[in-house]
């Protein structure tokens, strides 16, 4: 009996695999929603790694995945057997990047058909599986030979790459592939960076402070945060370091009036709170409701206080009182290419056609923004993207259309100042997710 329980363990993780995958490229679910919502359905921790672990790892690697399976069907599958194509890219992926035996691999993936109600596939995805086995590195050496395939990207974003980054574009591929690793934000007004780490030592858990970020903690493995030693009290928050940099290069100071558009989920208004030790007046707009909702709960375990409200940061009319801010903070909504190595799905939700629209939307945000700062007040433009559009290109534009507003240099360590303006951040420098910042102050 304990074999069969066992043999049903392991069909489940792959069944539901391939219907989290399903969720994400068919329906076009956000994987931080259908990941959680199919990982609930194990009560055993190494079934819940390793289906997210497969998961994520399929996500990542689709693009080339589906050049090898081009490369072994004789004829493509028809729309409704959608289900089979992604169960070979399964299958695929524990080959080339799990350590799950070969036959395993391969027997597993095919065990799951009767599930699928769809046994005549049997026959069709264990032989393109073991072909693949026999012929693995001719086919591998011919799809590589496209770098979209190799690094498993849609064709636009590495040609937009290739443009704006001509001698960084590999490595920015590269790393977005790479597994992030999971980063705390120590609250300051809690304890000290020095004083979680060593909690975290006793509970025999790995972790060593970040070179950049002041209150940044990189966990040498993966674990539920909420286990962690004072998580309950607010001692910390989920942030990568590049995130971190926001409230520090902004400065918060007590008493000041602080808007912080685009808020949710929340993560750089507390931090802008704990900067000033929670005194400074932030104003958080949010336009999603439900993502505004996520900000309050922050607030609440950390233990901190914040004006908050549903807002669309392109409509002040709306929600602004008439009094001015001095300081503004805009993570403006973007394309989110600098932090793909945590959200791969962002290869499938994102289109070309996006860009072009995001930049309208940021300038436009930009533009209603601006009226609302103070003279000698700051605005911090943040994105996590990596795209020069978004970015320096979006600030160049508005430097030079709005007379009264003025770049403050950011000299840092971190980052590179490309073309002179404001700070680019690279996906895995310094660990750090892809990031941009420019301080703007109005003269």
């Amino acid at each position: 009996m304990k074999g069969s329980a066992n043999q049903q363990a392991i069909l489940s993780t792959r069944f539901i695999a391939l219907k989290i995958c399903l969720t994400v490229i068919e329906k076009g679910r956000s994987l931080s929603q259908a990941l959680p919502e199919g990982l609930v359905q194990f009560s055993d921790r190494r079934e819940r790694n390793f289906t997210q672990n497969m998961v994520l790892g399929t996500l990542r690697w689709q693009v080339r995945l589906e050049a090898i399976r081009g490369q072994l069907l004789k004829k493509k599958l028809k729309a409704k057997d959608e289900d089979i194509n992604q169960l070979i890219l399964l299958g695929l992926y524990q080959i080339l990047y799990m350590e799950t035996p070969e036959h395993a691999a391969v027997s597993e993936t095919v065990a799951v058909l009767p599930k699928l109600k769809k046994p005549w596939a049997k026959g069709l995805v264990n032989g393109v599986l073991r072909n693949f086995l026999r012929e693995k590195e001719a086919i591998c050496a011919e799809v590589d030979l496209k770098p979209a395939y190799r690094y498993a990207h849609p064709q636009w974003i590495v040609r937009l790459l290739r443009k704006g980054y001509p001698n960084d574009w590999e490595a920015i591929l590269a790393a977005n592939n790479e597994i992030a690793p999971l980063t705390l934000r120590v609250n300051v007004l809690q304890q000290t960076r020095e004083a979680l780490l060593e909690k975290l030592a006793q509970a025999d858990i790995k972790a060593v402070a970040h070179p950049i970020a002041l209150q940044g903690i990189v966990l040498q493995q993966s674990v539920d945060v909420t286990s962690l030693p004072t998580y309950d009290e607010g001692g910390f928050s989920v942030q990568d370091p590049a995130a971190q940099l926001a409230a520090t290069l902004l400065a918060p100071l007590p008493n000041e009036r602080i808007l912080d558009a685009c808020a949710a989920p929340g993560g750089k208004t507390t931090h802008l709170l704990e900067c000033s030790n929670n005194q400074a007046q932030v104003l958080a707009i949010e336009k999603g409701p439900e993502r505004l909702e996520r900000l309050v709960e922050n607030l609440y375990r950390l233990d901190l206080e914040a004006e908050y409200q549903v807002g669309d940061a392109s409509q002040p009319d709306a929600w602004w009182d008439g009094e001015l801010f001095d300081k503004i903070l805009l993570d403006a909504p973007c394309s989110a290419t600098g932090i793909i190595r945590r959200h791969p799905d962002i290869k499938w939700h994102r289109t070309e056609e996006d860009i072009d629209e995001l930049v309208t939307i940021q300038a436009d945000i930009l533009t209603a923004l601006w009226p609302l700062l103070k003279p000698g007040g700051r605005l911090l433009y943040a994105t996590c993207s990596v795209l020069p559009q978004e970015n320096r290109l979006q600030m160049q534009d508005f430097l030079a259309s709005e007379p009264s507003a003025k770049e403050r240099v950011i000299e840092a360590e971190w980052g590179s100042s490309f073309d002179g303006v404001g700070r680019q951040i690279l996906p895995n420098s310094d660990g750090m997710d892809g990031f941009f910042y420019c301080l703007l102050e109005k003269h």
